[in-house]
Formats: C-alpha cells, structure tokens, sequence
C-alpha cells in the first residue's frame, strides 16, 4: 500500500491558522457527543445531495466523522470509510465498514492507499482543520480519477476551536476559502451549493428557515 504523503501548496499565513484554544483536540473530543450539531433539514438535504452525487458502487471516505454519516439508508455501497477522533461515536456508527482515528490538526498522513477512494465527505469538520491544504492534497492522492470531495457545512461552530481564517470569515468567506485551498492543491471546482433549509415543525409550515446549507464539491481531474 502506497501512503506517501502529498505535499500541499500553502494557501492560508500563521496567523489564520490560530485557535483561542489550541489545547489537543483529541481532549476536546474524549467524550462521546451522541447529539444532532445541524437540524432535520440541514441533514435531508445533506443525505439528497449524496443520494445526487454518489453511485452505490462507490469507496466512500467519511472524514471527520461521528456516530452518523447521513447517507441514504436505502443505498449500500462498495466500503465506507471512517475516520473521527472519538471512538466510541465511530463505534457506534451503522454505516461505516472501517474506521481509525487521528487527529488531522497534529498529523495530515492519511492511512491509505493511492488512488483508493471514490468519494470523500467532510461534514462540518473543515473549519476546524489548521493545516487544510495538507489534508485537501492527501485526499487528492488517495482519490481515484474523477472521484470526488464534497465538504459540507453550516453556520455553527465550536468557535475556540475553529480558526482565525474561519471565525473572521462569513459564509461566503467560508465557500470562497474552502474551494481556494481544494483549486490549490489540484481538485477541479465542480459545484458550490448554497441553499435555505426549512425549519422542523410548526415554525417550518408558516415558512421559517432552518441552518443555511452550504457545500463545496471538487473533482479529480482524470490524467
């Protein structure tokens, strides 16, 4: 198995990279969080748009995942794969075949081989990276041709944990940075998706709004 790690192209400055609590994550996240972070509309429209873009025969990578992955239960895919910092939520998550864990902010080498996966799906995780353009080049390596990554996220945060480069940013900021670093790094920008969501319940049926949805999706270029 080839893990090489990919070298990335440095996008964001040192400063935009700082957290106000720089703390090991693997401590933030000791303890298991079986908790929904993004409302009912937010994770259907989620589970549409991969129902959308990923064909069953697909090696899914799920990367900075939990104790759900939001893929359609009615779809049974070739392998998906896990990835998170607590094991326990990974544990207990139905859909994912495989898992390990590490934490990306101290360690960017992704354990697996070239050109492996299909699909990765980064579900409100980016903003807390501090080394993204590393991790966007790994996951160009272990990507097959015209496979795809599809990062997805809202507008919430744990915020002493996110940094500067995301805390400052608005949410346009958010799309704009994240498909900076992924054009960077070699992925061809196939879609920016931003969209209203409609609350749960009665505040819903008289038209509220639910978490804004927001989602950059990039390719591999074929050779």
């Amino acid at each position: 198995m080839t893990t090489t790690p990919a070298t990335g192209i440095a996008v964001l400055s040192d400063q935009q990279r700082c957290k106000l609590d720089e703390s090991d994550d693997a401590l933030f996240y000791a303890e298991p969080r079986f908790v929904q972070h993004l409302d009912g509309g937010f994770r259907s429209r989620l589970t549409e748009l991969y129902r959308e873009r990923i064909p069953p025969c697909a090696v899914v990578l799920d990367l900075m995942s939990s104790w759900v992955s939001h893929l359609p239960d009615d779809v049974t895919y070739e392998e998906v794969i896990g990835h998170g910092l607590n094991a326990a939520e990974l544990q207990a998550n139905p859909r994912l075949d495989r898992h390990w864990l590490q934490n990306l902010n101290t360690d960017q080498q992704l354990p697996l081989a070239d050109a492996s996966v299909d699909a990765t799906l980064i579900v409100a995780g980016w903003q807390y990276l501090q080394q993204p353009e590393a991790i966007a080049a790994e996951l160009l390596r272990i990507t097959r041709p015209a496979g795809q990554v599809v990062v997805s996220f809202s507008n919430r945060m744990f915020f002493t944990k996110a940094p500067q480069i995301w805390t400052d940013g608005s949410d346009r900021d958010h799309l704009a940075y994240v498909a900076e670093v992924l054009t960077a790094q070699g992925w061809q920008l196939d879609r920016l998706v931003t969209e209203d969501t409609r609350a749960e319940g009665p505040l819903g049926w008289l038209g509220g709004k639910g978490d804004p949805f927001f989602s950059v999706i990039a390719v591999k270029p074929s050779p």
